[in-house]
């Protein structure tokens, strides 16, 4: 399994964000200080979350972004979603008759990886920005 920089990155800012008051806008800037992402990518990242509503920015001179409701309603599935990030465990495509390994027939652990790709996504729907922000000791 592999979570790509963007899956991380987005829920790291996005956890700095939700602890923050949701009536004062945060700037990626001070997101990019904090949690040492680098800017432009923080951008690229907060486009992507503001097309799938996950925040919402503020424009103007102490502008910057909110999330668009509450972190205990911002599943983190619905930012990995959010930034077209896929958690697999399969090289193959699930539904697809041939396996990931070139052949005709699936691997013969194919169901094993399976499995845990179904228990890692289930995890991440359960899971909230609230969650991480109650669980994160922040300094």
């Amino acid at each position: 399994m592999k979570l790509s920089s963007k899956g991380r990155y987005a829920v790291m800012a996005l956890t700095d964000l939700a602890k923050f008051d949701p009536g004062d806008p945060v700037s990626l800037r001070d997101i990019s200080l904090r949690q040492g992402i680098s800017l432009v990518y923080l951008e690229q990242l907060f486009l992507k979350l503001k097309k799938n509503k996950i925040v919402i920015s503020i424009r103007g001179n102490r502008g910057g972004y909110t999330l668009s409701r509450k972190p205990s309603e911002i599943k983190i599935s619905d930012i990995f979603i959010a930034v077209d990030e896929k958690i697999k465990t399969i090289g193959c495509e699930k539904h697809s008759k041939q396996g990931c390994n070139g052949r005709s027939s699936k691997c013969i652990t194919h169901d094993l990886w399976d499995e845990l790709g179904e228990y890692i996504n289930n995890f991440f729907k359960k899971k909230n920005l609230g969650d991480l922000v109650n669980q994160t000791k922040f300094n």
